[in-house]
């Protein structure tokens, strides 16, 4: 198995090119299967999950070819209906092509997704709202099978604005009969993402980004060209690498607006932070002023995917921090691995208590999920002596050749 080995203790200085989004990019190649035609996308990072997500459309009969950043995926060959089980469990975010595939085929098999373990998600609002337009659903041997007669667009109210039952409800009901309404849906940007790339394959929808989305149903049989959004939460993730460590680091192709939560809570514990068009400067100065508290909630609010990393650099900021994580109950697994790193942490449900220390040591530590993994990094490129990182295979997930980024600010770390 493959570790990173990280010698801590140096500032980082230079420039990030921010990668095309994770959470766009994965819903958008499933979203390629409805229009039975050619989609050239451009801007995909070179991820784990990405690979999975191609696996999962080469089964289904597309044809997916890859150069560089683009991929192009023709879905007109699609003929199975079905994701086996190790197809599935890759990647936590699989499920999305529940409603492609149910949009495309009228029916769908395939078992509960896999990825990073943080606690139960609600499939059962993709699955309510799925039967809400005409799918028959049924639970055969550990796998979900759905199958549609007449769908028929209406509205349905998510109890909680899921992202996942967002984006499931928008790819299937581009196969209903009159108008979907999803209220209460989820306003992230990758949502609005997603909404762009559906209208160029012919989609009538409106509304991504506001808490409402309309939905009318109709052929969707354009070819279609899209750019993926840049990644926010990689953006994120690299001002805490700063922040922590110290030094002054520039996200270039970057959307500000996008990560704003993340920039006021720097801002607050002292960060030089400046703004100009798609590029974001961060200045930083150990140590890090006090970070005040951080309370997890769908956007506009602050990430929970961006809550590990600013855990790390709250380990080393002045004062104490709160954390209170309200989306996934299973956030704080990587607060064990930042405590064998001398890290002050106290965690009590779903609160976390970080109290600053002057310096974290160096120690070996393992990745326990794709978000825990990059908040270690940062922990150990502003500790003292070296550490080693393993099961870093949860980075790959999400973040592409994260070592080369760093080692091109100046950090201390390579893949072994």
């Amino acid at each position: 198995m493959e570790k990173f080995i990280v010698q801590g203790g140096k500032r980082l200085e230079g420039a990030v090119h921010i990668n095309g989004a994770k959470n766009s990019v994965l819903p958008i190649l499933a979203a390629t299967l409805i229009n039975a035609g050619e989609n050239i996308l451009h801007n995909c990072p070179d991820l784990r999950d990405v690979d999975s997500a191609i696996k999962i459309l080469r089964y289904l009969g597309c044809r997916v070819e890859r150069s560089g950043k683009t991929i192009t995926v023709n879905s007109a060959g699609m003929d199975r209906w079905d994701i086996p089980h190790e197809l599935m469990r890759e990647m936590r975010s699989s499920v999305i092509f529940l409603g492609p595939i149910i949009a495309r085929c009228g029916r769908a098999r395939l078992s509960m997704p896999g990825g990073c373990e943080l606690g139960p998600r609600p499939i059962d609002l993709h699955l309510g709202a799925l039967s809400k337009l005409g799918v028959e659903i049924s639970e055969e041997r550990g796998e979900i099978v759905c199958r549609s007669g007449s769908m028929r667009g209406r509205d349905i109210i998510l109890s909680f604005p899921s992202v996942g039952a967002t984006e499931n409800i928008m790819l299937a009901a581009t196969a209903c009969s009159g108008v979907t309404r999803i209220i209460t849906a989820a306003r992230e940007p990758e949502i609005y993402d997603l909404q762009q790339f559906l209208i160029k394959t012919g989609a009538a929808i409106s509304g991504a980004g506001e808490s409402e989305i309309t939905v009318t149903g109709g052929k969707t049989r354009n070819d279609a060209s899209h750019s993926i959004m840049p990644d926010r939460i990689e953006a994120a993730t690299y001002l805490c690498a700063a922040a922590a460590c110290g030094g002054s680091i520039m996200l270039e192709d970057a959307e500000p607006e996008h990560v704003g939560t993340m920039i006021s809570s720097l801002a607050e514990a002292g960060c030089d932070i400046k703004i100009a068009g798609r590029r974001i400067t961060i200045d930083s100065e150990r140590p890090l002023g006090h970070i005040p508290p951080v309370r997890t909630m769908p956007f506009p609010g602050f990430p929970t995917d961006a809550q590990a990393q600013l855990m790390a650099a709250a380990c080393v900021a002045q004062g104490s921090t709160l954390f209170l994580e309200t989306i996934f109950e299973n956030r704080f697994r990587h607060v064990g691995e930042l405590v064998r790193m001398g890290a002050d942490i106290r965690v009590s449900g779903r609160a976390a208590v970080v109290s600053g220390v002057e310096r974290l040591h160096g120690a070996p530590v393992r990745c326990t999920d794709l978000r825990g993994g990059a908040a270690l990094i940062i922990a150990a490129l502003c500790a003292e002596g070296e550490s080693e990182i393993s099961d870093i295979y949860h980075v790959d997930r999400g973040y592409e050749h994260m070592e080369k980024t760093i080692a091109s600010l100046g950090g201390r770390i390579r893949r072994i």
